[in-house]
């Protein structure tokens, strides 16, 4: 890539950051900032970015219906009650409250506990709230932050919202755009959770509302049928096809959203004939939540390149806007034939700039963003801002010093330990042989000759873990590791252990890991 320097072209080294968060940082400051300040974009899309926009943890946005069980779940979750924290039938939580982990106090060297009013939370620069001042003191007034000490916290935060209630006149009350503020939060957050009860599936006006406000972030969004053991297995049935008609008119997207069923709470079930599916949904939800910190990095880089395209295309606009303005007489004329034929600019700069008209905004929006925009203040299109931000987007912002990937040997790395991994950082003990008495004893039942059995006789063993032929054939192949048609003590026990990983959910690999050779035949 090439950069102009005092007139001369100059061969650019690629920068190396030493964390992911301050590369990002840098690249926003240096190179997309000055594009977004040049082009008045945050007075038509999103405001400017913080540093703890980049530093903040992955938070998680619950939003729902009231008495759906948001704040329960958020219990449930953290397995305590958090300050602030109030549980009823009734529309008890009417506040954004951010559960997040204390801050460290140097004095004491403790965790600091307790609740942060919305005015004192939007002024503090360690947290990602700071744009959210620009709602109002109605809104200011119903947010707030719990800060508490708690192991999940280390990881992620968690942002409550009010019950979402039905009928116009609560949309008036609300004193505040709770729209534009759910909009706002869904740009921010790595996963957003839409908990339905399973009594209340309806989708009153303000919860559509409220969908349509974070749709656009489809790829967030996971959905929690709450409260199912208060139904049996064949309401339970018919209630999930409801709820999945109900989101099919709202969220249209051609893929099925994730939904997850259970009842997310620490009371006896009411109908546990559900229990193992409930539990296996519940594992799979917490999986999920857990993978966030692991792809936190991917996200915020992901979320700075939307931007800059973004950004790219509100310049294009702006200049081209600036371009066709009279420079004396007509202005305001020409401004309303201008907005006016904002979808023909639009494919006019698509095709001019190459440009994807998914990248473009919404035309309605932007057409009422634009009347009230002052058209003397727009500038002609900067060639070397708009380059700068093709360079970030497309090759610096990778050079992040690798964060994006976890080494092999790193024991937070994605199934480390589990499955197939399990045992690989045992120096000396070969993890098969914990269980290996209780397989021996399977083996002397078989009748071994020469201590080996045959194949038939294995095969009769083998076909009671009910798996499909496929996948015991894999077994076979992985555990007969010396080729002879025939296993060893060891080799049973090996394929015994192969088999219960795959009962287990998990998939075998195509050749035998080293730590699972039997230790005979090293």
């Amino acid at each position: 890539m090439l950069r102009w320097l005092r007139g001369d072209e100059q061969q650019k080294e690629p920068e190396v950051f030493e964390s992911v968060a301050l590369g990002l940082k840098k690249l926003y400051k240096n190179r997309l900032r000055p594009l977004e300040d040049a082009y008045k974009f945050h007075d038509f899309h999103s405001p400017a970015l913080d540093d703890a926009d980049f530093d903040s943890k992955p938070m998680v946005l619950l939003v729902g219906q009231y008495s759906t069980g948001k704040t329960t779940f958020i219990r449930y979750l953290l397995e305590q009650d958090f300050p602030g924290m109030r549980i009823g039938p009734e529309p008890t939580t009417d506040c954004f409250i951010a559960i997040m982990h204390g801050d460290l106090d140097k004095a004491t060297n403790t965790i600091n506990e307790g609740v942060i009013p919305g005015n004192a939370l939007v002024i503090d620069k360690t947290k990602p709230f700071r744009a959210l001042s620009s709602f109002g003191n109605n809104f200011l007034s119903r947010l707030q932050c719990s800060q508490m000490k708690n192991q999940v916290l280390q990881s992620i935060s968690i942002i409550d919202t009010p019950g979402i209630l039905s009928g116009e006149k609560q949309r008036v009350n609300r004193g505040y755009d709770f729209s534009k503020v759910l909009t706002w939060m869904a740009e921010r957050v790595d996963r957003i959770i839409l908990l339905f009860d399973a009594h209340k599936l309806d989708i009153s006006d303000e919860f559509h509302e409220a969908l349509n406000a974070v749709k656009m972030y489809d790829s967030k969004i996971r959905v929690v049928l709450n409260k199912c053991d208060q139904v049996n297995t064949q309401q339970l049935m018919r209630v999930y096809g409801a709820l999945m008609w109900s989101l099919g008119k709202v969220i249209t997207t051609p893929e099925v959203v994730r939904v997850y069923i259970g009842s997310f709470w620490d009371q006896p079930l009411l109908y546990d004939e559900n229990r193992i599916l409930f539990e296996a949904e519940r594992n799979d939800l917490f999986e999920d939540i857990q993978s966030l910190p692991r792809n936190a990095a991917l996200r915020k880089l992901n979320d700075l390149i939307k931007r800059a395209r973004l950004a790219k295309v509100h310049a294009y606009i702006i200049s081209h806007l600036h371009d066709n303005m009279p420079s004396m007489f007509g202005k305001e004329k020409a401004k309303n034939k201008l907005i006016a034929d904002l979808d023909k600019i639009f494919v006019e700069l698509s095709n001019k700039y190459n440009t994807s008209l998914g990248d473009f905004p919404k035309v309605e929006e932007m057409r009422k963003n634009l009347k009230l925009a002052d058209f003397t203040k727009f500038r002609g299109l900067s060639e070397s801002m708009i380059k700068k931000v093709c360079f970030c987007a497309l090759c610096d912002v990778c050079l992040c010093s690798g964060a994006f990937t976890v080494g092999s040997d790193n024991p937070f790395n994605n199934k480390w330990g589990e499955g197939i991994n399990a045992g690989s950082d045992f120096d000396t003990d070969w993890i098969v042989g914990k269980k290996k008495p209780e397989y021996d004893e399977i083996f002397m039942k078989l009748s071994p000759c020469n201590g080996k059995v045959k194949g038939s006789e294995a095969k009769k063993e083998m076909v009671k873990s009910k798996l499909p032929h496929t996948a015991l054939a894999k077994v076979w192949r992985l555990a007969d590791h010396d080729r002879d048609g025939q296993l060893t003590e060891e080799e049973f026990a090996l394929s015994m252990h192969l088999i219960n990983i795959r009962l287990e959910g998990f998939e075998l690999p195509d050749e035998l890991p080293e730590h699972l050779v039997p230790p005979s035949q090293r």
